[in-house]
C-alpha cells in the first residue's frame, strides 16, 4: 500500500499539495482523538497547568480561521468572532472550553477545513506567493499561511499526544 497525500482536483497542484498536508494532519489528529472522554477532554495536565485538549482544538480552528479570512482578503465577521474565538482570554491564555463535545469540537474544526478547501479552489499557484496580512505590522504569503496551519496543527498534536499520555498514567490506565 503506497501512502500519499489525497489532492483536491478542483485544485491547482501546489495549492492542492498544502491544502492536502492540512487535511492530512486534521485526519491524523481525529484518529489519536478516538475514545477520548469527556474527562479526558478537559484534563489540564499532572499539575493541571497546561491548556487541554479542548482548548487546543478550540485554538486550533480559531487559528486556521483567520487564515481562511486572509486568504479571502476579508475581516473576519463579528459573528463567527464570537462564535470560534477570542485567541486569549484576559490573561492572555487560551480561553477556557466548557460545554462542548470532542464532536462538536471536531465538526467546528472540520467546518473551517472545508472553508479554506473552498477558498483554495478559486485559488491559482501564482496567488500563492501573494502577502496577507499577519500579526502586528508583519505580512506573510498565503503560501506560508497555508503551510503555518499544518506546521501548527502538528505541534498541537504533540501537546494533545502528551495529555493523553499523562491522563492514562494519572489514572493508571495500561495500553493491552
Amino acid at each position: 500500500m503506497t501512502i500519499d497525500l489525497k489532492k483536491d482536483s478542483e485544485m491547482t497542484p501546489l495549492i492542492g499539495l498544502f491544502v492536502a498536508m492540512v487535511e492530512e494532519n486534521f485526519l491524523r489528529l481525529t484518529r489519536s482523538l478516538e475514545g477520548v472522554s469527556p474527562d479526558e477532554l478537559i484534563y489540564t495536565g499532572l499539575s493541571h497547568d497546561a491548556n487541554s485538549i479542548a482548548q487546543l482544538l478550540k485554538h486550533l480552528a480559531y487559528v486556521d480561521l483567520n487564515w481562511v479570512y486572509r486568504i479571502k482578503g476579508d475581516a473576519m465577521p463579528l459573528s463567527v468572532e464570537c462564535a470560534y474565538g477570542p485567541m486569549v482570554d484576559e490573561n492572555g491564555q487560551l480561553p477556557k472550553v466548557e460545554n462542548r463535545t470532542l464532536e462538536d469540537l471536531l465538526s467546528a474544526y472540520e467546518y473551517v477545513l472545508e472553508q479554506l478547501k473552498e477558498e483554495c479552489r478559486k485559488r491559482t499557484d501564482a496567488e500563492l506567493q501573494k502577502t496577507v496580512a499577519y500579526e502586528e505590522g508583519k505580512t506573510a504569503t498565503i503560501q506560508w499561511g497555508i503551510w503555518h496551519m499544518a506546521d501548527h496543527s502538528r505541534y498541537h498534536q504533540a501537546h494533545i499526544n502528551q495529555l493523553r499520555s499523562w491522563f492514562k498514567q494519572e489514572r493508571g490506565i495500561r495500553c493491552s
